[in-house]
């Protein structure tokens, strides 16, 4: 199973990230990039709803924030094109084959290990990072997309499904910035309301050599504290670099805040990750 050490434990306490090397085999990353060719293969998204996805505050507001297609996308499966790549939402939900992994005997014991007792998945992407120009992802903290209170109960689970390495855009932390709180917050305008979204606050300047890279083999899974800062850099490599990713939160005792751009619907709760 793939339950924490103690040792494993404490570093993702003070760091606010892990890499755990090897957690899918790579049978289980072919399966699951089968089926995301399936889908793009079948897609079909009108030219008024090809809405880009980015975490820099004047292109999120400027590609986002008046779009109900983004706006409504948590309990849909859905494609966002960054600067040349795109992503979709919601396999968690509506595809089988994403959801076994994500609601897999492996990720409900590291849910376990980590102490969680009412986790449930609030968001999936499938993200495709293309050769040449898989967009940049600036710095930021989940937690300003998907805030909580109290704080500390979001976490992001990060699964290569290529290897993630320095020239195709591994992702970067500054370790131990998850113990500051959030700098900005994004949150939904009052309906009928342009644009849809707003920021609270602002990010910060950060000193790029607090930023450490974390290249990982394929197949790796890279836990994310929702308050811990981290980014990657634009893909200029021929080699694509894509991963899953999907968002835990802790339910017991704690407030999705109503403001989120996501938001559960009567379709489609927050379903309960253990099964």
């Amino acid at each position: 199973m793939a339950s924490l050490s103690p040792v494993q434990l404490q570093k993702f306490r003070e760091d606010g990230f892990l890499v755990l090397e090897g957690f899918l085999s790579a049978d289980e990353c072919a399966a699951m990039q089968r089926r995301a060719d399936e889908i793009v293969a079948n897609m079909d998204v009108p030219l008024h709803c090809r809405t880009e996805f980015s975490t820099q505050e004047e292109e999120q507001l400027r590609a986002q924030g008046s779009t109900d297609y983004f706006l409504s996308s948590g309990d849909k499966i859905r494609f966002f094109f960054e600067k040349g790549v795109f992503d979709k939402q919601a396999l968690h939900a509506h595809d089988p084959v994403f959801k076994c992994v994500t609601h897999s005997p492996k990720v409900q014991a590291l849910a376990r290990s980590l102490g969680l007792q009412m986790p449930v998945v609030v968001q999936s992407m499938y993200i495709f990072k293309q050769p040449h120009f898989g967009g940049e992802v600036f710095p930021h903290q989940d937690a300003s997309f998907l805030y909580t209170e109290p704080l500390g109960r979001v976490l992001g689970l990060w699964i290569a499904l290529e290897d993630a390495s320095l020239e195709n855009g591994c992702l970067w932390f500054i370790p131990g910035s998850h113990t500051s709180g959030v700098s900005r917050r994004m949150v939904r305008a009052p309906a009928g309301s342009a644009p849809g979204t707003s920021f609270l606050g602002s990010e910060p300047a950060r000193d790029s050599s607090l930023f450490v890279p974390t290249p990982v083999r394929r197949g790796a899974l890279v836990l994310i504290h929702g308050e811990v800062v981290h980014k990657s850099e634009q893909n200029l490599s021929d080699h694509s670099r894509q991963a899953y990713t999907f968002h835990l939160m802790e339910a017991s005792g704690t407030i999705w805040s109503p403001e989120n751009w996501l938001q559960p619907t009567a379709e489609l709760p927050f379903p309960p990750l253990y099964t």
